[in-house]
């Protein structure tokens, strides 16, 4: 079974980057999707990116297209989310979450989820 923990997190001005690593221990890792989802305080859980097992098909919200780039390194068992050009409307708690095979929009899903990492944009 695949565990996640994502890192970092912090805290950038508009218009800055940062990187989010989900770390990933199990043995069948390049078996699971994984996708990023975000939370801000008050909103519901919403879709960000994800990746099929192999790297080979990725998926983008609308919001973020242009902007944040998912990949994954599974010599590494780690996902990678790269986000450029940040909008304090990127402010959430970030959390990666793996599901077998497929990469689906929907929370409920996704089998297992990391802790998350707080993501604050400032303006």
């Amino acid at each position: 079974q695949v565990q996640l923990v994502e890192s970092g997190g912090g805290l950038v001005q508009a218009g800055g980057s940062l990187r989010l690593s989900c770390a990933a221990s199990g043995r069948t890792f390049s078996s699971y999707a994984i996708a990023w989802f975000r939370q801000a305080p008050g909103k519901e859980r919403e879709f960000v990116a994800g990746i099929t097992g192999s790297g080979g098909t990725t998926d983008h919200a609308d919001s973020v297209k242009g902007r944040f780039t998912i990949s994954r390194d599974n010599a590494k068992n780690t996902v990678y989310l790269q986000m450029n050009s940040l909008k304090p409307e990127d402010t959430a708690v970030y959390s990666c979450a793996a599901r077998f095979r497929l990469v689906l929009k929907t929370p409920g899903q996704y089998t297992t989820w990391g802790q998350g990492t707080q993501v604050t944009v400032s303006s």
